[in-house]
């Protein structure tokens, strides 16, 4: 396998596919920065101008525009609270505190940095592992894939701020609006108010409310009108040693994370991300600092959805499978040019087949060169007064809700969303856990169905197979780690009082 990938890094290295994959990078991250446009609509738009290109340059491009919107998303999340894509949702949580102490160009050379290392990770891993990793995929039943999500939403109680249990609540608040909309079995509609909820709520509307609108709101309901910073410094954009020393574990922890996400048909790197930020968040010393600007908290979910971005497409071009709809688009853009993808793939096609992951390799250098010098003009944004942001962020926001559907109505949503996300960090609820709810909800339903529907009822089935019962026990363990926690801190505060009183 290497040296196939040797051979492919050859193919890449040639001038004229290099300019393909540099401007692949280079869209992706651009389209990326821009709140709600997101991959899936920049390949859209763009298909139709890599018909006149071989097969080896289009899938090269294509792909450069999904890992590059990646990182791309990450700038607008720390800078301005704004994901530019589902799997940057997590970024904002310590990305945006960090931007706001006047650490924006750290925050961005850390999210660079993670994202290279998790891009790079995620490639050895296709590499040395894709057919043993299609394997283990291809033994996820329906009834692996609803414990799985099970621990997932379990987990999502992790990712919050606040108490587990207010971030348990808003878990379920995301499962309920996750129903909104058609049944996938029966195609009956549930609690559709109105024709254009037939398809339900959009992610990116919901995302860009809780997150961009209400954080406008909060700002222009201040005195200040906003966070400037005017004084923030570019000479020096690299962490402080202390820090560099804490970030390997969490890439690693969460470019494994995102490579395993990545490998299952149907999850994606908005549920990499939003687990490997829980996973974190769960194995970190320092929990308290979650949410405050904590760097090991932003570099795990930035290694986790770069990683994930990799390894998605070994389900893609080793089965035929897409894990979602910009490898679908993948699969479309191959067999515009006659190629079906599949186990024979390999075989039948190995230079595209290594050429292309080749390509991931070189791209994620390119975008580290290309990121590592732009910090500066990317933190100069926050420079502007945030007043005179405000009508920019709208449009963009507008802009970008409204091309995902071209429905009114999701506009109309996202103002809502913002209110609603507004009043919810007022009473310190956190929006994050209600994303990944919204996420994972569907995801369960439908796996769980399937798994009634195939093994008549028999919930025992989710204990008895032997990846589910792990799965089972693992769900199991991790509650009862959850109430001990939570018991044993309240044993240390009472204790703390009392010490106090005496």
């Amino acid at each position: 396998m290497l040296e196939q990938f040797v051979t492919g890094l050859g193919v890449v290295l040639q001038p004229e596919v290099l300019v393909y994959a540099f401007a692949g990078v280079l869209i992706g991250q651009l389209i990326g920065v821009l709140p709600g446009i997101g991959a899936i609509t920049a390949i859209s738009l763009l298909l139709p101008i890599t018909f006149h290109l071989d097969a080896m340059s289009s899938m090269i491009m294509l792909a450069g525009i999904y890992y590059g919107s990646q990182y791309g998303g990450s700038i607008a999340s720390i800078l301005l609270n704004l994901p530019g894509t589902p799997s940057s949702v997590v970024t904002c949580l310590e990305g945006y505190p960090l931007s706001q102490n006047g650490r924006a160009g750290v925050a961005l050379f850390t999210a660079a940095f993670s994202s290279f290392a998790g891009g790079i990770i995620g490639v050895a891993i296709v590499v040395l592992a894709a057919i043993p990793m299609t394997t283990i995929a291809l033994r996820f039943g329906a009834p692996e894939y609803a414990m799985l999500v099970v621990l997932g939403l379990l987990a999502a109680s992790l990712v919050g701020t606040g108490s587990n249990l207010r971030s348990l609540a808003m878990v379920l608040v995301g499962v309920a609006l996750g129903m909104i909309g058609a049944d996938a079995t029966t195609g009956y509609y549930r609690y559709v108010a109105m024709p254009e909820l037939a398809d339900g709520i959009s992610l990116v509307s919901l995302a860009m409310g809780l997150f961009g609108v209400s954080e406008i709101i909060r700002n222009a309901a201040s005195r200040t009108g906003g966070v400037t910073q005017p004084k923030i410094s570019m000479k020096d954009i690299f962490p402080t040693r202390q820090e560099a020393r804490s970030l390997p574990g969490p890439i690693l922890r969460g470019a494994g994370v995102g490579s395993f996400f990545g490998a299952l048909p149907g999850t994606g790197a908005a549920i990499a991300s939003f687990m490997a930020y829980a996973v974190e968040r769960r194995f970190s010393r320092f929990g308290a600092r979650f949410g405050k600007g904590h760097l090991p908290g932003l570099s795990a979910p930035e290694a986790a959805n770069n990683a994930a971005a990799q390894t998605g497409f070994i389900p893609t071009l080793t089965l035929g499978v897409p894990g979602d709809a910009v490898m679908a688009l993948m699969i479309g853009a191959l067999i515009l040019n006659g190629i079906i993808p599949g186990p024979r793939l390999m075989v039948d096609e190995p230079v595209l087949f290594w050429g292309v992951i080749a390509s991931f390799f070189v791209g994620n250098i390119i975008l580290l060169l290309i990121n590592v010098p732009l910090i500066r003009l990317w933190v100069l944004m926050l420079r502007v007064p945030y007043q005179k942001l405000y009508p920019v962020i709208i449009i963009m926001i507008c802009v970008g809700v409204y091309s995902h559907r071209t429905s009114v109505v999701d506009v109309v949503l996202t103002l809502v969303f913002g209110i609603l996300g507004y009043l919810m960090k007022n009473y310190r609820f956190e929006p994050a856990p209600v994303l990944l709810g919204f996420v994972l909800g569907p995801l369960l339903e439908d796996n769980f169905r399937r798994a009634m529907l195939l093994y008549r009822g028999d919930f025992t089935i989710f204990v008895t197979r032997p990846i589910s019962g792990v799965l089972f026990a693992i769900t199991v363990l991790l509650v009862g780690f959850s109430i001990y926690s939570a018991i044993a801190q309240r044993r240390r505060v009472r204790a703390r009082n009392e010490a106090t009183t005496q």
